[in-house]
């Protein structure tokens, strides 16, 4: 009760008369609120614990919906509020309308790299890639540091590969290249995000003529950094893998009996049958 009554004290606070000189600041105060009272109820929402209460989750979320409409309505030249709002109408499911208000921030400001994502996320999902790939090198342009911007990269140019080859636009070696890279930069600039680190080392078994060295070198990576036995022996299977493509039968074998968990028996068979029958090279 007490979140709704701030809200409704927020929105009542935006919608009095503002003078010219304060507007720029109260609507910055006012999306600040906003902004951190939708990142607290989207993590609740995410937990989903025993006492999560929908009902009361979906009137708050009106609410600061009501709240970013009145912001907007006295401040429509306001970017910033125009792009807090269509990423949060994305994450509660209303898409057509996050496209709608995300194209406006564009508009208002075509220098917000998290815009140039979303536009590019929505479009890619719509069945759009090559749409959606201006926007998600143009958020990259704009921030070239963020991981999350090239994995994302990677992701769009492997799932449409197809439709970026069919286009004429690409070859198929210089896409999957492209795409690699895009999923190198993105390791290499969170290399503790397991998720962008693992697709990295994943993505040599998507190209044609891989450089199996540094295969090897990402994966033992992995492996090192792996906390626990049963993600380290994972690993350690990728390993293999790249050995025995790589024709190090021998070594393959020395490191097929490490691998001991019950849960990767199955992963570790199919790696002996590709071994090489004694007397075989």
């Amino acid at each position: 009760m007490k979140s709704l009554l701030l809200l409704l004290s927020l929105t009542l606070v935006v919608a009095a008369p503002l003078r010219a000189a304060d507007a720029e600041s109260l609507a910055d105060r006012t999306l600040k609120q906003l902004v951190e009272r939708q990142k607290d109820l989207l993590a609740e929402e995410a937990k989903k614990s025993p006492g999560f209460d929908q009902d009361n989750f979906q009137t708050q979320m009106q609410l600061i919906c009501q709240g970013y409409e009145v912001l907007l309505r006295d401040n429509p030249g306001y970017a910033p509020g125009y792009a807090a709002y269509g990423y949060l109408l994305g994450k509660i499911g209303q898409h057509k309308a996050s496209i709608a208000i995300l194209l406006r921030a564009n508009k208002l400001d075509p220098d917000m790299a998290l815009v140039k994502n979303q536009i590019g996320n929505y479009l890619a999902e719509d069945g759009h890639p090559r749409d959606a790939l201006p926007y998600y090198l143009a958020a990259i342009k704009l921030e070239p540091k963020e991981p999350l911007y090239h994995y994302q990269l990677g992701t769009l140019l492997y799932v449409a590969r197809d439709d970026f080859i069919k286009s004429g636009e690409w070859t198929a070696d210089g896409l999957s290249h492209a795409m690699q890279e895009a999923f190198r930069q993105a390791a290499q600039l969170a290399p503790d995000r397991i998720e962008f680190t693992y697709r990295y080392a994943e993505s040599f078994y998507d190209l044609e003529n891989p450089d199996w060295d540094a295969a090897l070198k990402a994966w033992n990576a992995l492996e090192a950094k792996a906390p626990t036995d049963l993600e380290r022996q994972t690993m350690r299977l990728h390993v293999i893998n790249v050995l025995l493509k790589q024709g190090k039968a021998e070594h393959a074998h020395v490191l097929l009996d490490t691998v001991t968990e019950p849960t990767l028996q199955a992963q570790k068979q199919k790696l002996v049958a590709q071994l090489p029958a004694p007397g075989e090279k």
